[in-house]
């Protein structure tokens, strides 16, 4: 009956009034924010577990071992609502990476209607990249963690005890994760860029050496360590996807001038005219009709070669 009575409300061309629109989306928003809460739930009650997980990467003191200088850090709390606000925010936070397939997939269908069939074809490539993408760039960064805490660690001077805020070390953990599975989705952006015709794998190709230099400047100001092991692990994937990008795209460009052969040319570039000017064949004499039935008639006393007030035309 639901159905039938959505069909009913579509105008003839099947579009859906703006009363439709609004009241679907807010069936989508409220099944993507009940996964977001059923999800956040679960995690509440396995938030200990999920805590030692994101803080696995910090090296910390057996119990009855005092930090000395850079050999371990104690976690710890340091605020009275500190344990309340760090539990809640892990686990929205899983609750929204969990949750993510269903909350994405509702977007997408109150999206998709409006798109062309191009459109949802460059969007699925786009997502079915994106999120192996970002997935390895976030295992990438957990995997590099626990060098560059041990790396920051260790430059603490002797006599000096490493107290560490759990709630600082998850936001430094969440940051890296963001960070490196974001920074791999440039080249992605490079390859749609080739394929929607802004971007030629021969200009990519050209600017190497300046891409090269300013994605291991991005990767020392981005991330978070100020060590080289951060700079370096970020930096050489997505140097190496730059190039599989530019790679892809120049293949791309050759199949598409096998296609067209103007496919290269700018949209304010000449293309090649034949300017030849052709013979103009004898002119036909062309005898003018009267325009007026009165002109054609002769009325107003004459023929139709007589004027009226000395003009032919009686208007």
């Amino acid at each position: 009956m639901l159905k039938s009575a959505r069909k009913q409300e579509k105008d003839p061309e099947g579009r859906m009034p703006l009363v439709e629109h609004l009241r679907e989306l807010r069936n989508r928003l409220a099944k993507g924010l009940l996964a977001i809460t059923a999800v956040t739930i679960v995690a509440l009650v396995y938030s200990e577990e999920l805590l030692n997980f994101l803080a696995r990467s910090v090296p910390r003191c057996p119990p009855g071992v005092t930090s000395d200088g850079g050999n371990c850090a104690t976690v710890t709390f340091n605020t009275l609502m500190a344990p309340f606000s760090t539990t809640i925010q892990v686990s929205l936070t899983a609750g929204l990476v969990v949750a993510s397939p269903i909350w994405l997939y509702q977007l997408w269908a109150f999206i998709a209607p409006g798109l062309h069939k191009n459109e949802k074809r460059y969007t699925y490539a786009f997502v079915g990249a994106a999120v192996p993408l970002f997935g390895a760039g976030a295992y990438l960064a957990y995997l590099i963690l626990p060098v560059s805490v041990k790396v920051l660690i260790s430059l603490t001077p002797e006599g000096s005890a490493n107290l560490l805020a759990l709630n600082d070390v998850l936001d430094f953990t969440l940051r890296m994760v963001l960070v490196f599975g974001l920074a791999f989705e440039l080249p992605l952006v490079l390859v749609m860029l080739n394929l929607t015709g802004v971007l030629s794998g021969r200009r990519m190709a050209g600017w190497w050496r300046g891409v090269i230099m300013g994605v291991f400047i991005f990767g020392a100001v981005i991330t978070p360590t100020t060590d080289p092991v951060g700079m370096i692990a970020l930096a050489g994937p997505i140097t190496i996807l730059y190039f599989g990008a530019v790679a892809f795209s120049l293949l791309n460009d050759r199949r598409r001038k096998r296609g067209n052969p103007d496919a290269e040319l700018d949209d304010d570039e000449a293309s090649s005219l034949d300017l030849t000017p052709e013979a103009v064949g004898a002119i036909e004499p062309v005898s003018a009709a009267r325009a007026l039935p009165e002109q054609a008639t002769g009325e107003y006393g004459g023929t139709g070669a007589q004027r009226l007030n000395g003009y032919d035309d009686i208007t």
